[in-house]
């Protein structure tokens, strides 16, 4: 078989995987959509985190369906589930399990650890931001090592594993704010916001009705597993990783980069994972376009997801009302992208 030959060989194959990928990423979507109105952005980005192998925090007011969202994508999938509603008085043991004294059936007692529901594949983390820094940190350990440590005893958590937390940017009262170590544990960022007019009415008329919708399974642990793997072998050409780098250098005060505005009013720029969140979600953006390769455009639609929630505003910017968001928009406008020969363009001055 000549270099020919092998060149379109793997082209095809390429082409089928991606094809494949968005096939089940548009199976899934649909069955959630049918218990989600609306949302779009956000279903999008919550099945793109899933697919990346990540984990994603979804901030909105009550009301607005984040934990409908999750449950229902829970019920298409053929994972365990398992739901935590965080409350200031939670202890780690809560949720990583504990050691109890059960009886016997031949009488006499043993010592027997439960599992929390931490042990599970698509965990929701309900309002993660009444927990206590102590019952963060383990979530954080979940998170980040796929591992919960109870006493003496290490759990491994099997693949796929997914947090998903919801948490309220109103409500003060009785709230921990999460710490920049674990906020940068996030794949993505989501903000809900309100429904247009036209989906009050799909809402009301779904939820004031006798009408009952049943999600049905469209996918399993084993094949999410795989998607993930096709996820990670799409290929990125040096230019466009070198936007990516350049976007999150960008949003460090003082870098080379840094617009003006981002100099003045941050405090903490992304971390290198926002740059590795850069590339895992628009690997996945290019295959629901059928592509088999980043493009720049891919990492410019997955900024504000992957850097919203690690750009830190400093009290003169929050005094300002400056936010992240307008932040992000500023670097994209001023970070040129680079042409195809993957030419570097100067720094912002």
């Amino acid at each position: 078989m000549n270099n020919d030959d092998m060149n379109k060989k793997t082209s095809t194959s390429a082409a089928s995987e991606a094809e494949q990928f968005r096939t089940m990423f548009g199976r899934i979507k649909t069955e959630v959509g049918r218990i989600m109105v609306g949302q779009e952005e956000v279903i999008d980005g919550v099945l793109t985190a899933l697919m990346a192998g990540g984990h994603v925090l979804l901030e909105g007011v009550p009301g607005l369906g984040k934990t409908i969202l999750i449950r229902s994508l829970g019920e298409a999938l053929d994972l365990k589930f398992s739901r935590i509603q965080f409350t200031p008085d939670m202890m780690p043991a809560d949720i990583q399990g504990t050691s109890v004294l059960m009886e016997k059936t031949q009488g006499g007692q043993e010592v027997k650890f439960r599992e929390g529901p931490l042990v599970s594949s698509l965990v929701l983390a309900d309002e993660i931001n009444r927990a206590t820094p102590k019952t963060q940190s383990a979530l954080l350990e979940a998170m980040q090592e796929k591992q919960l440590t109870v006493g003496n005893r290490t759990i491994k958590l099997e693949e796929p594993y997914c947090v998903m937390a919801t948490q309220n940017p109103v409500e003060q009262e009785g709230t921990y704010p999460l710490p920049e170590a674990q906020l940068d544990r996030f794949l993505f960022k989501l903000v809900v916001g309100y429904p247009t007019e036209s989906e009050y009415h799909d809402i009301l008329n779904r939820t004031t009705t006798s009408e009952n919708i049943d999600i049905k399974e469209v996918s399993t642990g084993a094949e999410i597993n795989r998607l993930r793997s096709v996820v990670r072998s799409v290929p990125v050409p040096e230019h466009v990783q070198g936007y990516a780098i350049r976007l999150v250098m960008a949003t460090q005060p003082g870098s080379e980069y840094a617009p003006a505005i981002v100099s003045e009013f941050v405090s903490l720029g992304s971390s290198p994972r926002g740059a590795q969140s850069l590339l895992l979600g628009g690997k996945v953006r290019a295959l629901m376009a059928g592509r088999f390769a980043v493009s720049c455009e891919d990492v410019r639609e997955t900024a504000k997801s992957a850097l919203r929630h690690r750009v830190m505003v400093n009290f003169h910017g929050i005094s300002e009302g400056i936010t992240p968001d307008h932040l992000i928009e500023v670097v994209l406008s001023e970070v040129k992208q680079p042409n195809m020969s993957g030419s570097t363009p100067q720094p912002t001055t």
